[in-house]
Protein backbone atom coordinates (compact mmCIF):
# COMPACT_ATOMS: atom_id res chain seq x y z
CA UNK A 1 0.00 0.00 0.00
CA UNK A 2 1.34 3.42 -0.98
CA UNK A 3 0.80 6.77 0.69
CA UNK A 4 1.81 8.89 -2.29
CA UNK A 5 -0.60 10.75 -4.55
CA UNK A 6 0.62 8.73 -7.51
CA UNK A 7 -0.65 5.15 -7.56
CA UNK A 8 -0.44 4.12 -11.24
CA UNK A 9 1.96 1.14 -11.32
CA UNK A 10 3.34 1.72 -14.84
CA UNK A 11 3.99 5.40 -14.23
CA UNK A 12 5.69 4.64 -10.90
CA UNK A 13 7.85 1.97 -12.56
CA UNK A 14 8.98 4.25 -15.38
CA UNK A 15 9.66 7.20 -13.06
CA UNK A 16 11.69 4.92 -10.80
CA UNK A 17 13.82 3.74 -13.71
CA UNK A 18 14.22 7.15 -15.39
CA UNK A 19 17.08 9.45 -14.57
CA UNK A 20 18.52 12.89 -15.15
CA UNK A 21 17.61 14.24 -18.61
CA UNK A 22 14.87 11.64 -19.16
CA UNK A 23 11.76 13.18 -20.68
CA UNK A 24 8.08 12.75 -19.94
CA UNK A 25 5.33 13.91 -22.29
CA UNK A 26 1.95 14.92 -20.97
CA UNK A 27 -0.06 14.59 -24.18
CA UNK A 28 -3.36 16.23 -24.96
CA UNK A 29 -6.19 14.29 -26.54
CA UNK A 30 -5.08 15.16 -30.08
CA UNK A 31 -1.45 14.04 -29.82
CA UNK A 32 -0.51 11.03 -32.03
CA UNK A 33 0.90 8.97 -29.14
CA UNK A 34 1.06 5.65 -30.96
CA UNK A 35 2.95 6.91 -34.01
CA UNK A 36 5.37 9.32 -32.28
CA UNK A 37 6.53 7.32 -29.28
CA UNK A 38 10.29 6.90 -29.32
CA UNK A 39 12.15 3.61 -28.84
CA UNK A 40 12.39 3.93 -25.04
CA UNK A 41 8.95 5.40 -24.35
CA UNK A 42 6.36 3.61 -22.28
CA UNK A 43 2.89 4.72 -23.35
CA UNK A 44 0.23 5.11 -20.66
CA UNK A 45 -3.28 5.81 -21.87
CA UNK A 46 -5.15 7.64 -19.12
CA UNK A 47 -7.55 9.25 -21.61
CA UNK A 48 -10.78 7.89 -20.16
CA UNK A 49 -13.10 10.38 -21.84
CA UNK A 50 -13.02 13.95 -23.11
CA UNK A 51 -11.59 16.12 -20.35
CA UNK A 52 -10.70 13.27 -17.97
CA UNK A 53 -8.04 13.55 -16.81
CA UNK A 54 -6.92 17.05 -17.61
CA UNK A 55 -3.28 17.63 -18.45
CA UNK A 56 -2.99 19.98 -15.47
CA UNK A 57 -4.17 17.23 -13.11
CA UNK A 58 -1.44 14.93 -14.40
CA UNK A 59 1.18 17.68 -14.12
CA UNK A 60 0.15 18.43 -10.52
CA UNK A 61 0.82 14.83 -9.51
CA UNK A 62 4.08 14.54 -11.46
CA UNK A 63 5.38 17.83 -10.04
CA UNK A 64 5.14 16.30 -6.56
CA UNK A 65 7.02 13.18 -7.65
CA UNK A 66 9.97 14.34 -9.75
CA UNK A 67 12.42 17.24 -9.96
CA UNK A 68 11.54 19.16 -13.11
CA UNK A 69 14.55 20.69 -14.82
CA UNK A 70 12.90 21.89 -18.03
CA UNK A 71 9.51 22.13 -19.70
CA UNK A 72 8.81 22.55 -23.40
CA UNK A 73 5.51 23.23 -25.13
CA UNK A 74 4.45 22.91 -28.74
CA UNK A 75 4.21 26.24 -30.56
CA UNK A 76 0.89 27.25 -32.04
CA UNK A 77 1.45 27.94 -35.77
CA UNK A 78 0.15 31.53 -35.52
CA UNK A 79 2.61 32.29 -32.70
CA UNK A 80 0.02 32.68 -29.96
CA UNK A 81 0.43 31.02 -26.59
CA UNK A 82 -2.04 28.34 -25.54
CA UNK A 83 -4.14 29.51 -22.56
CA UNK A 84 -3.24 26.35 -20.61
CA UNK A 85 0.37 27.56 -20.34
CA UNK A 86 -0.54 29.96 -17.53
CA UNK A 87 -2.00 27.02 -15.57
CA UNK A 88 1.21 25.07 -16.19
CA UNK A 89 3.26 27.97 -14.83
CA UNK A 90 1.32 27.76 -11.57
CA UNK A 91 2.25 24.07 -11.19
CA UNK A 92 5.88 24.16 -12.35
CA UNK A 93 8.87 25.30 -10.27
CA UNK A 94 8.78 29.04 -9.72
CA UNK A 95 11.66 30.24 -11.92
CA UNK A 96 11.33 27.63 -14.65
CA UNK A 97 10.99 29.06 -18.16
CA UNK A 98 8.66 27.11 -20.45
CA UNK A 99 10.50 26.71 -23.75
CA UNK A 100 8.71 26.14 -27.04
CA UNK A 101 9.38 24.24 -30.24
CA UNK A 102 7.76 24.35 -33.65
CA UNK A 103 5.35 21.41 -34.12
CA UNK A 104 7.68 19.08 -36.07
CA UNK A 105 10.68 19.91 -33.88
CA UNK A 106 8.47 19.09 -30.89
CA UNK A 107 7.52 15.77 -32.50
CA UNK A 108 11.23 15.02 -33.00
CA UNK A 109 11.95 15.83 -29.34
CA UNK A 110 9.17 13.49 -28.21
CA UNK A 111 10.43 10.71 -30.50
CA UNK A 112 13.93 10.97 -29.01
CA UNK A 113 15.40 8.00 -27.09
CA UNK A 114 15.43 10.34 -24.05
CA UNK A 115 11.64 10.18 -23.78
CA UNK A 116 10.84 7.41 -21.32
CA UNK A 117 7.15 8.08 -20.67
CA UNK A 118 4.19 9.40 -22.66
CA UNK A 119 0.97 9.94 -20.74
CA UNK A 120 -2.10 10.34 -22.94
CA UNK A 121 -4.70 12.49 -21.18
CA UNK A 122 -8.26 13.40 -22.00
CA UNK A 123 -7.24 17.07 -22.29
CA UNK A 124 -9.46 18.77 -24.88
CA UNK A 125 -7.69 22.12 -25.01
CA UNK A 126 -5.55 22.35 -28.11
CA UNK A 127 -1.77 22.64 -27.93
CA UNK A 128 -1.71 21.43 -24.32
CA UNK A 129 1.23 19.06 -24.90
CA UNK A 130 4.02 19.52 -22.36
CA UNK A 131 7.40 17.79 -22.48
CA UNK A 132 9.14 17.65 -19.10
CA UNK A 133 12.82 16.97 -18.49
CA UNK A 134 13.71 15.28 -15.21
CA UNK A 135 16.34 17.03 -13.13
CA UNK A 136 18.42 15.81 -10.22
CA UNK A 137 17.36 15.28 -6.64
CA UNK A 138 19.32 17.72 -4.51
CA UNK A 139 20.04 16.24 -1.10
CA UNK A 140 20.93 18.29 1.93
CA UNK A 141 24.50 17.70 3.11
CA UNK A 142 23.17 15.91 6.20
CA UNK A 143 21.27 13.45 3.97
CA UNK A 144 24.39 12.34 2.06
CA UNK A 145 26.12 9.16 3.16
Amino acid sequence: MLKTKLLHPDILRVLGSSGHFSRILIADGNFPVQSLAGPNATKVFLNLTAGIPKATEVLAVLADMIPIQAATRMEIPNGEQAPIIEEYRQLLPQNLVIDHLERYAFYDAVSSPLTTLIIATGETRRFANLLLTIGVVKLEQSECY
